[in-house]
């Protein structure tokens, strides 16, 4: 095991999921360059550098904010559309995305030990939930909390609901959104590297692993 997971005293783990279970997150990078190409290659490429420096920013409002650098007539029909056509590009491609190395294992033997682990993703609730599901992983998460509830808030839910040391809980997560999530909720966190967060491993102190190898 990572010598840097060995966190004494941490009985709650906190968990992103694209970029940390499932090695997901060029494949929702590509989804939303493909979704977007229809307005061009200058919209498209404006979307694909966004979505990667807000990795863990909803699609509900990506899209919305996306669709103001085009010329058209927004509205919640379109915006339900594109947020559909999203979901049916990229669920099939995250279930059967590889995995983080070492994470099915890390995260089992955490439910053995009797640690707590909980999902706070982006990705919306009914999907995360059919993905864990699909994955058969679902029954080692004590609680899985995706959009629309930011992960600031439901970290805070979950703290409050189960009363929860802060100094017995971290957050693992792979974007901007994750770390400050964790930093308003005064909890530690843990980045893991991928070639999407260049800037967030430059800029953050914090313990930065590869995998769960």
């Amino acid at each position: 095991m990572n010598k840097n997971l060995r966190l004494i005293g941490k009985k709650n783990f906190f968990w992103d999921f694209d970029g940390v279970i499932k090695d997901s997150v060029e494949i929702k990078s590509n989804a939303y360059e493909e979704l977007f190409l229809q307005w061009g290659p200058d919209v498209s490429n404006k979307v694909r550098d966004h979505h990667i420096l807000n990795g863990g920013m909803s699609r509900f409002d990506k899209i919305p904010l996306y669709l103001s650098w085009t010329d058209e007539n927004i509205n919640d029909e379109l915006i339900s559309k594109l947020c559909d056509n999203f979901s049916d590009l990229v669920k099939l491609k995250v279930i059967n995305s590889p995995w983080v190395p070492g994470v099915v294992e890390y995260i089992k033997n955490l439910h053995k030990t009797g640690i707590c682990s909980y999902i706070i993703t982006a990705t919306p609730q009914d999907e995360i939930i059919e993905i864990l599901n699909e994955l058969n992983i679902h029954s080692f998460f004590k609680e899985i909390v995706g959009a629309p509830t930011k992960k600031s808030d439901a970290i805070k839910s979950i703290l409050d609901k189960y009363k929860i040391h802060l100094n017995e809980a971290v957050m693992i997560g792979d974007s901007k959104s994750d770390f400050v999530a964790a930093k308003n909720n005064k909890i530690d966190f843990i980045l893991r590297r991928t070639n999407e967060n260049i800037e967030l491993q430059n800029n953050t102190d914090t313990i930065k692993i590869d995998n769960f190898s």
